[in-house]
């Protein structure tokens, strides 16, 4: 027998309206370029396959796309490390196939939003070739430099994300230089004004040719301690960067990043942002990522949202999700969330909470979830088909950060194998030539062209589920409170008070693959919205829900 359920308190307060910024009502839908669509043959996805799919995209219903990083780089990090900022690498096309990528985007009424890398460059980067040539050159203190310690060592205990210290020796400058990620990623000195205006001239290139947004990647980077003190032991597990094979999480990151410094930096991208009328969301990898992202959200003068890897761990419970978006709303101060479950980092979802051979409605059932929360929903490729993380072997293995932790940590490759289009072509239509990642057998039964003809299928779910939700204004723009269930049960209300137009939503989610009976009262003379294609019932106060099922009812 579960507990009555009591209702909880509302956590945000501020009343929604027509006035709602249109970015808080969209979705956006991360494609990695890398694995959307080769054109040309060489195994590699690039941007005239991307803008081939846009129909594709646009059929989706969402309203933005996320670029990861085209960018000119040295591809160590798959482009996340930049030696130029303001051109696209060979390996995906030009600046011409950019043009015509956002014109057609535009076409189909998407918008575009880039990843924009600016804590690090790459060491090929011409910034970094001058700034390490000596210690008196234009751009000596463009990148973090420090003098080794009387025994040789580092000048601090700072560690790199991927495993090591973070500082690298270098031999030109017989100095140490910082890196947060991989020795060949160093970090740009963001105290110096000039590297500020750098990546603000950067930033107005593609705002200029039509970009509406930027995705601010590791945007609590950018600066450092002056003093470089050295980080004191963490006294929290809840390090959201790092693995439990990786040392990195034994820190407090006081000085290696998240520095004050850091809020009037974001005031002046929201100025430039402002002028074209573009947008901003932002990676926020943090010992307390939710205080950060209130930080960086509030006030109306820095980013328009912020994402953590919160919802991107294994903890798949009700009371996870539920203390994440209370605690984000509690420190919000009128900013705004996105919440992600998946992205090129993280374990594809389908593994990561449903196991090796999860179940078909676990998808279904997620995406609900995700889209119901207050906040604007960040879907990854391929998630709308349900796919599975690939097992990629070691000896196919790309990622540096994987081949580092192996085989505790299998890195991130298979979440971003190829995306399959049809079972009916080499490597699924994704290339003509050899992928650089292998596409997963497994994908194959789930490519797009089998699920186009099956109406009960992930992709077509989407769909409808997406275009189903848009017609509901509170979910789009509605307040949320939550209500006291019995876990596995997420339960909620989306409301949009007095000035609302439409009723409450309440909606209740059976995170689990048992069948799940509960009392709700005040479910019980709500009225059923039976048009969202998940399964569950109501009888009186009664709410069942068959496993990963959910219900919605309306309720004045």
């Amino acid at each position: 027998m579960f507990p009555t359920i009591t209702n909880g308190p509302s956590v945000s307060t501020t009343p929604a309206d027509n006035t709602t910024p249109w970015w808080r009502e969209a979705i956006i839908y991360q494609v990695y370029p890398r694995s959307y669509l080769d054109t040309d043959g060489d195994g590699v996805g690039d941007l005239p396959g991307i803008t081939e799919k846009l129909g594709y995209i646009a059929g989706l219903g969402v309203d933005i796309v996320w670029l990861s990083p085209f960018f000119t780089s040295p591809m160590k990090d798959f482009g996340y490390d930049i030696s130029d900022y303001c051109d696209v690498d060979p390996l995906f096309g030009t600046l011409a196939d950019f043009d015509r990528l956002v014109a057609r985007a535009h076409e189909l009424g998407l918008k575009i939003m880039i990843d924009q890398v600016m804590s690090h460059t790459a060491d090929s980067h011409p910034w970094f070739v001058e700034s390490r040539a000596s210690r008196a050159n234009p751009k000596a203190d463009w990148y973090v430099w420090a003098d080794p310690r009387a025994d040789g060592n580092p000048p601090n205990n700072w560690l790199s994300v991927f495993g090591g210290s973070s500082w690298q020796w270098d031999s030109r400058r017989r100095q140490y230089y910082l890196h947060n990620f991989l020795a060949s990623q160093p970090d740009l000195n963001f105290h110096h004004p000039e590297v500020q205006q750098a990546q603000l001239d950067a930033l107005r290139f593609w705002l200029a040719r039509g970009v509406d947004g930027v995705r601010m990647d590791a945007c609590n980077f950018h600066f450092h301690d002056r003093q470089l003190r050295s980080n004191p032991p963490a006294t929290r597990a809840d390090n959201m960067m790092a693995t439990d094979v990786n040392p990195y999480g034994m820190q407090a990151h006081l000085y290696d990043k998240t520095r004050p410094e850091n809020l009037d930096f974001l005031r002046r991208i929201r100025a430039l942002l402002d002028e074209y009328g573009a947008i901003s969301i932002g990676e926020v990898g943090a010992d307390d990522a939710l205080a950060v992202m209130a930080d960086y959200t509030s006030g109306g003068d820095k980013l328009h949202m912020a994402y953590s890897f919160n919802l991107l761990t294994p903890d798949f419970s009700a009371a996870h999700v539920r203390t994440q978006v209370e605690q984000f709303e509690a420190r919000v101060r009128g900013g705004w969330a996105s919440w992600p479950v998946a992205n090129h980092d993280s374990v594809r979802v389908m593994t990561r909470w449903g196991g090796a051979d999860p179940a078909p409605a676990l998808a279904r059932l997620v995406l609900a979830m995700q889209l119901s929360l207050k906040g604007t929903p960040c879907l990854y490729q391929g998630d709308e088909l349900a796919l599975t993380e690939a097992d990629v072997p070691y000896e196919l293995l790309q990622d540096p950060y994987g081949i580092a932790f192996w085989p505790e940590f299998k890195g991130r490759d298979g979440c971003r194998t190829p995306m399959p289009w049809t079972d009916e072509a080499p490597n699924a239509g994704f290339t003509a030539g050899t992928p650089w990642l292998p596409v997963a057998a497994p994908h194959l039964a789930m490519a797009v062209s089998r699920q186009e003809e099956d109406a009960d299928s992930p992709l077509q779910f989407a769909r409808r589920f997406i275009a189903w939700r848009r017609r509901q204004p509170q979910l789009t723009r509605g307040d949320i409170a939550f209500f006291d269930a019995p876990e596995p049960v997420l339960a909620l209300r989306r409301s949009l008070g007095k000035e609302g137009d439409a009723p409450d939503m309440l909606a209740a989610f059976n995170l689990s693959d048992r069948d799940v009976s509960f009392a709700w009262p005040d479910a019980a003379d709500a009225r059923e919205s039976d048009d969202h294609g998940l399964p569950g019932t109501r009888k009186g106060a009664r709410i069942t829900l068959p496993p990963y099922g959910a219900w919605y009812g309306t309720v004045t």
